[in-house]
């Protein structure tokens, strides 16, 4: 198996996180080619993708308060956003489902975006934002509400409460408030307000990914062909059965048995325990 196909089978199996975490890095391959400015050494992204501050611009082009959560500025950026998002997604999986995943993504995305376009609208500046660190915190701090004191080993530190690890990282964007990246810092603080609110309501009986969970639900149904069947002229026999069958034994397939061992062996240890007769025979069978 070579490494593409690798890649996608972690794709196929990862779950909804490693999506998230994929089409991140595929938005920055993208822009390398289409939006990256060699001679300056930055990203000049159009504001059909960029979330700008403007009025004029953001009302035209409403997709932008979810794309801005796709593209980054550059590596370092899209690394450490990468980094928090899979240590947050880990955190969040374990008490929630992959819809809720999505679902506080994508809002946190579009509650933050907004924060942003009207604070700066009512300061008087204009700016554009990318990055996924507003729906990172909205992951992470949904987390740490659910469980603020859960344990979490951290390299060179030991055993740390989870709500330290938020509370540092909140206390950080608060210092760095007013010396540059006002955006960001506004849209950060407003992604973890977001995932706050997120799980308060959760616990009180209201799930806000629901929303985001009937719209792709619709759209998926819009594209989705219904299978059309013959009519079929239905016979009944009223005779009884001259045997009665006591007990019967379903047995599975030795290939599926064989499917089912390795998928238990990837969710208590992972994919990358898997030695490469079992990723090849997966790789096999998933065509």
């Amino acid at each position: 198996m070579n490494i593409l196909d690798d890649l996608k089978l972690q794709y196929k199996l990862g779950g909804i996180a490693m999506r998230v975490i994929y089409w991140n890095v595929a938005c920055f391959m993208v822009s390398l080619v289409f939006f990256y400015q060699y001679s300056g050494g930055s990203f000049l992204y159009p504001n059909w993708l960029a979330l700008s501050s403007d009025p004029q611009v953001f009302m035209f082009k409403p997709w932008t308060f979810l794309t801005y959560a796709f593209f980054h500025f550059g590596f370092m950026h899209l690394l450490f956003n990468m980094l928090v998002l899979n240590f947050a997604s880990n955190l969040f999986l374990t008490f929630f489902s992959q819809k809720q995943y999505l679902g506080l993504y994508i809002l946190g995305a579009i509650f933050s975006g907004i924060v942003f376009a009207l604070s700066y609208y009512i300061l008087g500046n204009s700016a554009s934002i990318v990055g996924a660190s507003a729906a990172i915190m909205a992951i992470l701090v949904a987390a740490t509400t659910y469980r603020p004191l859960m344990n979490v080993r951290l390299f060179l530190f030991g055993n740390v409460k989870l709500w330290h690890i938020t509370g540092v990282i909140l206390l950080l964007d608060l210092m760095q408030f007013r010396l540059g990246n006002m955006g960001g810092h506004i849209s950060h603080l407003a992604g973890a307000f977001f995932g706050f609110i997120f799980i308060k309501l959760l616990q009180n009986g209201t799930d806000l990914s629901i929303i985001v969970s009937k719209v792709l639900d619709f759209f998926a149904n819009l594209f989705r062909k219904s299978p059309t069947t013959p009519f079929t002229k239905v016979h009944k026999n009223y005779k009884k059965p001259t045997e009665k069958v006591t007990s019967r034994i379903v047995t599975k397939d030795k290939t599926q048995q064989q499917i089912d061992e390795i998928l238990d062996k990837i969710s208590q240890s992972g994919y990358d325990c898997l030695t490469k007769e079992e990723k090849e025979f997966l790789f096999r069978a998933g065509k």
